[in-house]
């Protein structure tokens, strides 16, 4: 059976994305979740940066363990492969030190208390989009976005035939390590393609379906 898919970042949102969000039939948030609220509520996916700071604030602090998004979830799913970072440490500034330390498995002890499932999306997929995102752009960057690695994951994995997939609160904008130019250029492409759509083309559409 085809579902209705929501991708939401942490970006910015029109009024009435919350309402098409939440009758996704599977809602995919990332990291520290800011996007509830304007962006709806329902969440079943947390997917997570497990390498680096970001990680580690996440993990060992109770307010995102508690947070409501965090708790409804069923899923997390781990954006960076372990073997895949630990090969692009030797080539970070030094500044960089902590980004490829590794906090998986405190998240998948943490998933496994709250009966959760913990996936880690294979570093296929980071491969994947490493090539496309350069046939984009020949801009150096460190890694793609943990965004990305959700749409490449969705795509390339855990989207079925006939399901339709929604982006909201894609900004494109954000840390400078991330290829946000080349990435908003990447998924025009899959727009294009029929593979994604952004949800401010389904506004007028979710406007009839209320009506009627």
């Amino acid at each position: 059976m085809s579902r209705r898919v929501s991708i939401v970042g942490n970006g910015s949102f029109s009024h009435r994305d919350a309402a098409i969000i939440d009758r996704c039939d599977l809602v995919v948030r990332f990291n520290d979740c800011r996007s509830l609220g304007e962006g709806g509520s329902r969440t079943d996916v947390v997917a997570i940066c497990n390498t680096g700071r970001p990680a580690a604030s996440m993990i060992r602090t109770l307010s995102w363990r508690e947070h409501p998004a965090v708790a409804s979830a069923s899923e997390f799913w781990c954006v960076r492969d372990v073997l895949k970072f630990a090969e692009l440490k030797p080539n970070l500034d030094p500044e960089l030190d902590d980004f490829c330390d590794d906090y998986t498995a405190e998240f998948a002890i943490f998933a496994a208390k709250k009966n959760k499932t913990l996936r880690v999306i294979p570093r296929h997929h980071h491969d994947r989009i490493d090539d496309e995102l350069r046939s984009m752009s020949p801009d150096k960057y460190i890694v793609p976005s943990s965004g990305m690695m959700a749409i490449a994951y969705l795509l390339g994995h855990a989207s079925s035939s006939g399901d339709e997939i929604i982006l909201a609160g894609f900004d494109h904008t954000g840390w400078e390590g991330h290829p946000f130019a080349a990435e908003r250029m990447l998924v025009d492409h899959y727009v294009a393609e029929g593979l994604v759509q952004r949800i401010e083309t389904l506004h007028p559409k979710m406007s009839n379906e209320t009506a009627s």
